[in-house]
């Protein structure tokens, strides 16, 4: 029984969807890069209302010099690669620190951070994204996207298997006859 014409539409539609879905999350989480972007998932609420619990920033990189007081700076905290965006409330150029804090806290942070650690300057962020992004960063996300990717080809490539499978039948069943040789 071949499929018919609205079930083939209905399911052409609903791949292109799936698809279209599938890349603007992939341009979205890694694609930012291709503009000089990195893109950070915001796991606290030190800088709401500005960067919500949840969002995925995009940072561009910056020089030091760049940065003026009141803007916000993504940087490295620690040795554990702690990457943190605070507002920059005080610059010493001489030993070449920023003092930050979160816009949603009311003291300064307790140690300064050095213009080394700089990462950037976010240009924008997406609420909600970030939980996304760490989501899929992470087992069992990770694996969960991986079967979804594996199931979607196979979805995508089922109607050309079916497809195959009904020429078949429609064709000569009989094995090709051998050719002649002389």
């Amino acid at each position: 029984m071949a499929m018919s014409k609205p079930l083939r539409r209905i399911w052409s539609v609903f791949t292109t969807i799936i698809v279209a879905f599938v890349v603007i999350m992939a341009l979205l989480l890694v694609g930012c890069r291709v503009f000089g972007l990195q893109s950070f998932t915001i796991l606290s609420g030190s800088m709401e209302p500005t960067y919500p619990t949840g969002s995925l920033i995009y940072v561009e990189s910056v020089k030091p010099s760049e940065i003026e007081v009141g803007d916000p700076i993504t940087y490295v905290l620690d040795e554990s690669l702690t990457v943190v965006t605070h507002r920059v409330v005080e610059i010493d150029s001489e030993e070449q620190n920023f003092y930050t804090k979160g816009d949603a806290v009311e003291n300064a942070d307790p140690a300064p951070v050095y213009f080394e650690n700089l990462i950037g300057r976010p240009v924008f962020c997406i609420p909600y994204l970030g939980y996304v992004a760490n989501f899929i960063q992470n087992p069992p996300g990770m694996y969960i996207c991986i079967v979804c990717a594996v199931v979607l080809v196979a979805l995508l490539l089922v109607p050309d298997i079916v497809q195959g499978i009904r020429n078949r039948k429609k064709g000569d069943d009989s094995p090709a006859a051998p050719a002649d040789q002389q």
